[in-house]
């Protein structure tokens, strides 16, 4: 009897600690293991302008905002040359820039890989912001640049 009001208590505090938990639930991208993931995972920051960073249940990303409105994930697919984005330099960053879904953007770095994507809601905070954090910056810069964007444009703000 007194195994089952333990076993039941400990459930219950499972259950109750769970409810409070602000974990942001994400798919890890296909190249997360990678091990330079875990150096730009570790370098991010505890905040980007203003967002408190959040638990996420996947490997190698970051959340920020609640509601989220900053995303960071390591070892997406490694994208290639393209003329339908726009590639900007940011901090000596290259990025791929979509905007298929604004207010929301997509940004997806060129020339590194693994590749790392940053998923902002501009609606609440500025790309620019979260593209030139320093802690962002110094993370993505763990992967060495091995390309770069040959005509780079103005990041729409």
């Amino acid at each position: 009897m007194l195994r089952r009001l333990a076993l039941l208590c400990a459930a219950l505090t499972l259950v109750v600690l769970t409810g409070c938990s602000s974990t942001v639930a994400l798919e890890p991208a296909k190249d997360a293991n990678n091990p330079a993931c875990a150096e730009v995972t570790v370098r991010l920051p505890k905040v980007v302008s203003d967002q408190d960073r959040r638990w996420t249940d996947a490997q190698a990303t970051g959340a920020y905002g609640d509601p989220t409105s900053v995303i960071v994930a390591c070892g997406v697919a490694v994208p290639g040359p393209t003329s339908e984005l726009a590639c900007i330099t940011l901090d000596g960053i290259d990025w791929l820039v979509d905007e298929s879904q604004a207010p929301k953007m997509r940004m997806t770095t060129y020339g590194r890989d693994p590749a790392v994507q940053v998923f902002v809601d501009t609606a609440v905070v500025s790309a620019n912001q979260v593209l030139t954090n320093s802690s962002i910056v110094s993370a993505v810069r763990q992967i060495p640049a091995q390309r770069e964007c040959t005509a780079p444009a103005e990041l729409p703000e």
